[in-house]
């Protein structure tokens, strides 16, 4: 679906101009997107498997749930709409914590150039994974890892068609802010 996405600047600011979004990765603008990587308590992070359709990093496991956020969309709007669309997951704005906004520039040899901000949250999975509802045209399967195999896969980044390699700063800051966050709420 090509929707209208807003144009931010280098610095993720809103420039107040929309495009659709096959324009955005064929010119290379900055645009914001959501990431909201999903936890349980007992200290696991799901992971999603992008479908086999995806014309970026098909059947790469990778973030719980991704997206775009709309034209005149809040950060948190797009969360929530992309959980429920991806996972069939219905969240709240005060499950989301912020764990970050990143810059992810790349090309890739489909022509698109990705030129995003990551708006980041953590959010703990109060249901089981039976219970989730993958979207067939992204979500090709999920899995719950324990902290310390999402550590082994950091170390061993794109092992199994897992993370994206240039990124692996930022998913070390991910797995450090669910631990943060496990730990914080334990005691």
């Amino acid at each position: 679906m090509d929707e209208y996405i807003d144009i931010v600047d280098a610095n993720g600011i809103p420039t107040g101009v929309s495009e659709l979004k096959s324009v955005i990765h064929q010119k290379g603008l900055f645009h914001n997107t959501v990431h909201i990587w999903f936890y349980t308590t007992t200290g696991e992070i799901l992971l999603s498997q992008r479908s086999a359709k995806k014309s970026i990093c098909p059947l790469m496991w990778d973030v719980s749930v991704a997206g775009h956020i709309d034209a005149g969309e809040s950060i948190e709007q797009a969360a929530l709409r992309e959980t429920k669309e991806e996972i069939g997951l219905n969240i709240t704005e005060s499950d989301l914590h912020k764990i970050g906004f990143f810059k992810c520039f790349q090309s890739y040899d489909s022509g698109i150039t990705d030129n995003e901000f990551h708006h980041t949250y953590i959010c703990e999975l109060k249901q089981p994974l039976e219970n989730l509802i993958p979207q067939e045209e992204e979500v090709e399967a999920l899995k719950l890892v324990s902290l310390d195999k999402f550590q082994y896969l950091i170390n061993h980044i794109g092992i199994d068609n897992h993370f994206v390699p240039s990124n692996k700063a930022y998913y070390e800051v991910v797995l450090e802010g669910i631990k943060i966050y496990l730990k914080g709420n334990r005691n």
